[in-house]
């Protein structure tokens, strides 16, 4: 069956898991479609694949089952291509606490400590956490993602739902969620990240890549990108925001600190700053990109301690620099 493109931010290969013991584990099973030969033969799997399931099954088989086996096996590709076939399910899994080589659920996932999943992690719903999560492999979630400790991924993480996260968010690689993300601590991203909707990280934000978000960015310390910030709504930073390529917002820009950037800085209505406000070398700083010419002494200020050079839009503001 076809593998997961390398490098691609859903899920890579990785060793199977160990089975759960039966009496940590309380599957609740809703509808569980049962898998016979000519329903995976109309998917078109892959020679070796489906020579496999014919090695393995006879007649009938049990979905979740049959992803249990291909993982126990070490085909967790082919666990993966089958969830993306077949769908989620509402089955429910329930631990005390979750150690495992691999996972591929095809419903949710409670968890009622921590988890550590040396390899691949996937559900096809939503996985709660009520301590500590730590996957070696790939992170992705069909639904919403809660955890209330610490979440450290050195995959790719992309989580297809609203996230909550107590503590810090590590992720090594990609990190895409489709919804709202809330991190009680830092967030660190060794590539590039996108937010679906609002991000509210409660201390510093580190992203190696781009960063963009759907909807608007609040950071209780410092900003810090190695790339370029784009937001549709407002960024707000207690600290300072710093980025190596385009700052660009639909709203404001309001920073304790300074905002500086290698690229433009683009705001769609006002920039304040505590500090100085700076764009990269032989780029410029604008402001009040969405507000008509009138209404720019009130909606696209620029306020700093200082007039930024090269201030290209918007209407400079002689103040402290002090956000309202």
């Amino acid at each position: 069956m076809p593998p997961f493109p390398s490098g691609e931010i859903s899920l890579a290969p990785c060793a199977p898991a160990r089975s759960l013991p039966a009496d940590e584990a309380i599957a609740s099973a809703a509808v569980a479609p049962d898998i016979t030969r000519h329903f995976i033969r109309a998917k078109q799997p892959c020679a070796d694949g489906y020579r496999w399931y014919l090695r393995r099954q006879e007649g009938a088989s049990n979905y979740q089952a049959l992803l249990d086996d291909l993982v126990r096996e070490g085909r967790v590709e082919d666990a993966c291509w089958m969830l993306d076939q077949f769908g989620p399910t509402n089955d429910v899994l329930e631990v005390d606490h979750l150690e495992a080589d691999a996972l591929v659920f095809a419903g949710s996932v409670r968890c009622r400590g921590h988890a550590d999943v040396e390899g691949v992690l996937r559900t096809g719903r939503s996985l709660s956490v009520l301590g500590g999560l730590r996957v070696g492999g790939a992170l992705r979630v069909g639904e919403d993602l809660r955890v209330a400790g610490a979440v450290r991924c050195e995959g790719s993480a992309r989580l297809h739902g609203d996230a909550r996260v107590g503590w810090s968010l590590t992720v090594a690689q990609r990190l895409q969620c489709t919804g709202s993300l809330r991190v009680g601590g830092e967030l660190d991203c060794g590539a590039a990240a996108h937010v679906g909707g609002h991000c509210r990280v409660t201390q510093d934000m580190r992203v190696v890549g781009d960063l963009g978000c759907d909807g608007g960015i609040k950071v209780g310390g410092h900003l810090q990108t190695d790339a370029a910030v784009q937001a549709a709504r407002g960024v707000w930073v207690t600290g300072d925001v710093d980025c190596k390529g385009h700052l660009q917002v639909g709203w404001g820009v309001r920073a304790g600190g300074h905002i500086h950037a290698g690229g433009a800085i683009r705001a769609g209505e006002s920039l304040w700053a505590g500090e100085t406000i700076a764009a990269g070398e032989a780029y410029g700083v604008y402001a009040g990109l969405v507000v008509p010419l009138p209404d720019w002494p009130h909606s696209a200020q620029v306020c700093a301690r200082e007039q930024p050079a090269r201030l290209l839009s918007g209407c400079w503001t002689d103040g402290q620099g002090n956000t309202p």
